[in-house]
């Protein structure tokens, strides 16, 4: 189990989405749209011997400039449960994450909110929460 291989894994599923672009560390100047994975917290031992290890990720999705109308309705798209827009698609498109997962879910959208990504501009982005289960 390698936490960077599983974090690659999450941006190479996220982008499956046509035109947007994944991080699987902080970025310093992220390309809108994007999406970028952060490490919350890691629950070991859920099994006897190592045997398995609960990752749970946040996955910040940045669209736009938050006064944009497209960039809200594009919050929708990625949003949806299903569709080629997807963030829930895209996240379980690959549920071994490349072979370095057991299995990914993509549990929850928790907010949507502006985002000052230090550039002068505020950005619309929301929150999903993922868990990865890895041995």
């Amino acid at each position: 189990m390698s936490i960077t291989a599983i974090r690659q894994g999450i941006e190479a599923n996220l982008e499956t989405i046509s035109g947007f672009r994944a991080y699987s560390e902080i970025p310093e100047n992220p390309q809108t749209p994007c999406a970028v994975v952060t490490l919350n917290n890691i629950d070991y031992d859920l099994a006897f011997q190592k045997g398995l290890t609960e990752f749970s990720f946040t996955i910040t999705v940045i669209v736009g400039r938050f006064s944009v109308v497209q960039a809200q309705q594009n919050l929708n798209d990625y949003a949806n449960n299903s569709g080629a827009k997807s963030i829930k698609t895209a996240i379980e498109s690959d549920r071994t994450l490349s072979g370095s997962a057991v299995d990914v879910r993509l549990v929850s959208m928790n907010s949507i909110s502006a985002l000052d990504l230090n550039d002068g501009n505020n950005y619309l982005g929301m929150e999903f929460s993922v868990t990865v289960y890895a041995n």
